[in-house]
């Protein structure tokens, strides 16, 4: 379903206002900046040095990397699973499970061996979050990575839901070596140019830096505050 803009006219007519001025309808084109700095971090990186970076990123921001390939990518998410203590687990309704082998995995082997497995179905409404509440291992995909701030950018709807990030104890991303880009520079602009291609994305694009961390209070790091205790992030080498 498409969103609409409501009040659109009204809300520029009141800005206009405040400003002095009649609103601008034509002859507005959007500024040409001479300075690029945002476009240099990380400039001519290979894809391999990307993952570098990232990587070292990550143990700044507390985060297990695991490196793995497409083949060897369900033995190492069952390594990463025993590691953080086995399930209950949430994951997403996400076709890249299947592309990539992990179903009968995650339906089957899983179930058969104790391990309750829950994948997001829109049709469960809230019971889906209560689910999430109660997970210990949440799991989806990165759509985009940024390398700058080992962060994974996830675009949540429909089969999607972010809770599944969020309320678990622990937190895997799995990471397409592809989905690696410099900073949030160059994922903004994929998602300037779905829209200028009239494209529908995500209302709700979240942005995941490692666990939970909050040193608000007399700054005392405190993790877990907001979202999991620990993350990890694997990263398939060959796509």
């Amino acid at each position: 379903m498409n969103g609409t803009i409501q009040n659109r006219d009204s809300f520029l007519q009141t800005i206009a206002q405040r400003l002095g001025r009649n609103p601008r309808k034509e002859g507005v084109e959007r500024p040409s900046w001479s300075f690029h700095p945002q476009e240099k971090t990380l400039a001519g990186y290979s894809s391999d040095e990307l993952v570098d970076a990232f990587i070292k990123q990550c143990k700044n921001v507390h985060v297990d990397v695991y490196r793995t390939t497409s083949k060897s990518l369900k033995n190492t998410l069952k390594e990463a699973i025993a590691f953080y203590g086995g399930g209950p687990i949430v994951t997403w309704d996400d076709h890249r499970f299947e592309a990539f082998g992990l179903m009968p995995f995650l339906l089957e082997e899983l179930p058969n061996e104790g391990t309750d497995v829950h994948i997001w179905d829109p049709e469960l409404g809230k019971e889906n979050i209560q689910i999430a509440e109660r997970a210990n291992i949440g799991i989806t995909f990165s759509d985009y990575t940024l390398a700058e701030s080992g962060t994974v950018v996830l675009l949540n709807g429909g089969g999607k839901g972010r809770a599944v990030s969020l309320l678990p104890t622990t937190y895997i991303s799995i990471i397409p070596k592809s989905t690696i880009l410099p900073r949030m520079t160059q994922a903004a602009r994929k998602f300037h140019q779905m829209v200028e291609k009239g494209e529908t994305i995500s209302s709700c694009i979240n942005f995941i830096t490692g666990p939970s961390n909050s040193a608000d209070i007399e700054m005392n790091l405190v993790v877990g505050v907001h979202g999991p205790i620990k993350t990890a992030y694997l990263i398939i080498e060959d796509c």
